[in-house]
């Protein structure tokens, strides 16, 4: 992979017990050339903290890969758990309810 082809995006579960799941899911999926790593979150104006998040890195294949794996991670959870996505100063939230509006949407935020 070379560095051109590199990107990132970053995951944020609605429930922060959740995040270690969301990451054994992406292990699970054995993506070739992506690193995981859970980070510390940026607050939001007005919060005096923020939760971790999960940073995503590979090249562009990689990482719709690695989004193609949320619906199955979100149908095996609670009704209620969500997972934000952003991509290139772009946020969309995308739960088990939404989900296949939600997709289309954010892999062609990644192709572009």
């Amino acid at each position: 992979m070379g560095a051109d082809d590199v990107r990132a995006v970053e995951l944020a579960v609605s429930h922060q017990g959740e995040l270690n799941s969301l990451r054994t899911w992406l292990g699970l999926a054995a993506i070739e050339d992506m690193e995981v790593r859970r980070v510390p979150g940026a607050p939001v104006l007005g919060e005096q903290g923020a939760s971790d998040v999960l940073s995503v890195v590979a090249g562009s294949t990689g990482l719709v890969a690695a989004i193609k794996v949320l619906p199955q991670y979100l149908r095996a959870k609670r009704s209620d758990v969500s997972v934000t996505v952003s991509v290139r100063g772009k946020t969309l939230t995308v739960d088990a309810r939404n989900v296949e509006e939600v997709m289309p949407i954010l892999e062609r935020l990644l192709d572009d």
